[in-house]
């Protein structure tokens, strides 16, 4: 096998990929060696293992939020700043599906970093954001609390029902579980299969930050 020259930040960017393609579960040094045309040991040159890989994966996605195009623009209001990091963080879910859950439950390199804005890199720009539209810092951190506990609550069943494990065979799921000893759930099941995701999140979001609003100004 030839040897190629790789970095860290190509060996990062690649298992992301893979796990894109192929899921979380499936990535191991010896499989993505074998996906970059590299001996596994290669690897260990740039990242001391599999823990070391995933948790160089999560920081290399949250601190890309950055980059999206919401947060390129600076916000003129507290409530426009939590509208554009909630939506760059759902970008973020729904273009990696399968790393979301990943960013939810890695635990975190210190405990009061909470998923996912779980660098301290995101806990300095939330802080001095809300600080800067008057948020005294016991207000500021109760909302980052808060904040964040709705994003992982409201993200992973999304990310998760996008994944082709839980999507399967679209004439196969189609078929389902017999509903006939459950009229109600038989009844109500084209309701149930609705998506409203979108919708669901905006108005969860609104009644967040009308929560923060009478907890801060009220």
């Amino acid at each position: 096998m030839v040897q190629q020259r790789l970095d860290r930040a190509q060996v990062v960017e690649s298992a992301i990929a893979f796990v894109d393609a192929c899921g979380l579960s499936e990535l191991t040094m010896r499989r993505l060696g074998t996906a970059l045309d590299v001996e596994a040991m290669a690897l260990y040159r740039h990242v001391s293992g599999r823990g070391d890989l995933l948790e160089a994966m999560v920081d290399e996605l949250i601190d890309g939020l950055f980059d999206d195009d919401l947060m390129t623009e600076d916000s003129h209001s507290w409530e426009e700043y939590l509208q554009r990091v909630a939506n760059a963080t759902r970008n973020l879910a729904l273009k990696h599906p399968r790393i979301f859950p990943l960013i939810a439950t890695q635990p975190p390199q210190a405990p009061w970093l909470r998923p996912p804005l779980r660098s301290v890199r995101w806990v300095e720009d939330f802080l001095s954001s809300l600080q800067r539209f008057g948020f005294a810092d016991a207000e500021a951190v109760a909302a980052y609390k808060a904040f964040t506990s709705f994003l992982v609550g409201a993200l992973l069943l999304q990310a998760a029902s996008l994944t082709p494990e839980v999507l399967g065979d679209e004439e196969e799921s189609s078929d389902g579980d017999d509903l006939s000893e459950y009229p109600t759930v038989a009844r109500l099941q084209g309701l149930l299969m609705e998506d409203h995701a979108q919708r669901e999140f905006d108005d969860a979001l609104d009644d967040l930050i009308e929560r923060i609003r009478t907890c801060t100004l009220g």
